[in-house]
């Protein structure tokens, strides 16, 4: 064979080595579905609640396998998803406020666009919900209409189907017709058990169900397309129970998911060791791991930036020891509450103790049973753990689920669990510094201090972001004793807005003891250069102060909460501020009405807020 000759055949056997590793790798990349319902936690048969009638997922569950350890980080769909769409915890992106909308950062991507980049065709039907910005075209097809069927042949799919069955506003929908029994419902022990609580629960059981037959639908499209075994399939819920004090709240009553993981046997390298057909796997799996493990499956390494790691495929990571939780603005209310598990003990950190769990969040009073509830409180017919719901918060708490999976008696100061409280406090901190928190900004301050930049990337570092001394001053503010009381009043001294924001909410949290004891400091806070400063000032003036500073701070509230001459941000601090004061508030109400406007927003997502909150105050 002439030269030329055997060089040609050294490049025909070279294409052709090519070409058969790229159809190996075609071949290697499996189909991967997600089933996803909303707004429902473990509450099915697989789960071990005979209670439930779930037999779609329950027959998925048989021939894959049960995560038992699942948090979603959010106990609401926004920031819930935001996290599986990024791989980041919104905590640090800025991204932890219900139905925010900010930048993402730079020089990143949503996975499904590293799915696209490997070959996959990516569908979404059809919901988002995402608080971040997308950065460029993230799906091939999303909407009603999108379907891994719609895809170019022989490509493989990742494809989304969201069933929105289960979701809180289909369990308070009535008339209706019982699955369940009420009689039949355990009503947890934070809840009152009246007809209405329990009409819910069974109304919740037999939205569970509906949202099952959905999961039947898309499994059954896979088995009549052939691709049952070519598919990886995941089940799993946006976020915990949509029943009030699960929703929106960052216990594990809010964040625990199910998830059922099928993989088939054409794809067993990609199984864990510990895999078993219908077997539980007890590891810590948390929604910030769920995008790289998708790309793990795909065979695509995940980035380094990406806060979560893998549990399946060949980048798997070591089990995590630890699920993180949070809670910021849901909705029209503001709360700051982290939280932690290691699957047995659940850690709350309430950073806002003065703002009850059951602020009044309109959409959540169209429930009956948090209508119910809150008429029962206000009657003083409940007992002491029906009533903590509607009552301020301890500054920590710790639950252990293996004795109170109802998350009713507070550890936290139980000498036995000292040493579980300062693991967990431990832990907390670690997290909080390693993705450097953005959640102690006061809503807008964080938009204002990253300006035309993703919050990640324009509060990196300490120039516009001193964490140490914000989170400090955060920490010290809802910690509640005699040191903390001194180092609040140096806060309030502080060059940094964000700083003195905290020093002025601690006394405000103290009560009047804290305004007996930061009094100079309150008078001098009502004039600061950041308004957030002046509206906590003012709150505690106008519950605490004598008539004068009453009326100054009410006048500070006021022109704070007119959407007409403020943002929105700085128009729902006010009005919430103006809303806990009760009857201290009432000469303002008529003064907000006649100044009802239409104020500015940065996006549609905050239409809403203001208004909601305007109605609140205007029906007491």
């Amino acid at each position: 064979m002439t030269p030329t000759g055997t060089q040609n055949l050294r490049w025909l056997l070279a294409a052709l080595a090519v070409s058969a590793g790229s159809l190996h790798a075609q071949a290697a990349q499996p189909n991967i579905l997600w089933i996803i319902s909303e707004d429902h936690g473990p509450q099915l048969g697989c789960y071990g609640d005979s209670f439930a009638a779930t037999p779609h997922v329950d027959a998925l569950a048989a021939r894959g396998v049960i995560y038992t350890h699942v948090w979603s980080c959010a106990p609401v769909c926004a920031p819930a998803r935001t996290t599986l769409i990024s791989g980041l915890y919104p905590t640090a992106t800025g991204s932890e406020h219900m139905r925010s909308m900010v930048r993402f950062p730079e020089r990143k991507q949503m996975f499904p666009q590293l799915l696209r980049e490997a070959g996959y065709y990516c569908t979404n039907n059809a919901k988002e919900d995402y608080n971040l910005t997308q950065p460029g075209k993230v799906w091939d097809e999303s909407s009603r209409q999108a379907h891994w069927r719609n895809r170019p042949a022989r490509k493989p799919f990742f494809a989304v189907f969201n069933s929105s069955k289960s979701h809180e506003g289909q369990v308070r929908v009535r008339p209706h017709k019982f699955v369940h029994d009420p009689a039949a419902v355990r009503v947890p022990a934070y809840h009152p058990d009246t007809p209405e609580v329990r009409h819910d629960w069974a109304q919740y059981y037999d939205a569970v169900t509906e949202a099952d037959a959905d999961a039947g639908v898309r499994l059954r499209e896979l088995d009549d397309a052939g691709l049952a075994e070519q598919t990886i399939v995941f089940y799993f819920a946006d976020h915990g129970a949509g029943m009030p004090r699960s929703k929106r709240c960052a216990y594990n009553s809010g964040l625990h998911v199910p998830l059922v993981v099928y993989i088939p046997e054409a794809f067993r390298e990609l199984r864990p060791a510990y895999h078993e057909a219908g077997g539980k796997i007890d590891r810590l799996v948390s929604f910030v791991d769920f995008a790289p493990t998708v790309l793990s499956l795909a065979q695509i390494k995940p980035p380094d930036w990406m806060h979560g790691h893998a549990f399946l495929g060949p980048f798997a990571a070591e089990p995590r020891a630890f699920n993180f939780g949070f809670r910021g603005r849901m909705d029209e209310r503001y709360d700051l509450v982290r939280s932690v598990t290691d699957g047995r003990y659940v850690y709350v950190r309430n950073f806002h103790p003065h703002r009850p769990l059951g602020q009044h969040v309109s959409f959540m009073f169209q429930m009956p049973t948090t209508r119910v509830w809150h008429a029962l409180h206000e009657q003083g017919k409940l007992d002491l753990v029906q009533d903590a719901f509607w009552q301020p918060k301890a500054p920590e708490e710790l639950y252990d689920l293996s004795a109170d999976p109802d998350e009713t008696n507070n550890l936290a100061g139980s000498p036995a669990h000292r040493g579980d409280l300062e693991r967990f406090r431990e832990a907390l901190g670690r997290w909080l510094r390693e993705f450097r928190d953005l959640g102690f900004l006061p809503e807008g301050e964080l938009v204002a201090r990253s300006g035309s930049e993703a919050p990640l990337d324009a509060l990196s570092d300490d120039s516009r972001y001193p964490f140490e001394r914000i989170y400090a001053a955060a920490h010290d503010a809802s910690t509640f004793g005699r040191e903390s009381t001194a180092a609040v009043i140096e806060h309030c001294q502080d060059a940094d807005s964000a700083v003195r924001y905290w020093g002025v909410l601690g006394l405000l949290m103290r009560g009047p003891a804290g305004d007996e004891a930061g009094r100079e400091r309150l008078q001098a806070a009502i004039d600061d250069s950041s308004v957030y400063v002046r509206i906590a000032a003012a709150e505690a003036l106008a519950r605490f102060g004598d008539d004068a500073e009453q009326e100054r701070a009410r006048s500070v509230l006021l022109a704070a909460g007119d959407w007409g001459r403020s943002d929105v941000w700085t128009s729902m601090t006010a009005l919430n501020a103006i809303d806990a004061l009760g009857a201290n508030g009432a000469p303002l109400k008529e003064m907000l009405r006649a100044r009802r406007s239409q104020g500015n927003i940065p996006h549609a997502r905050y239409a809403e807020y203001v208004p909601r909150l305007l109605n609140t105050l205007e029906s007491k």
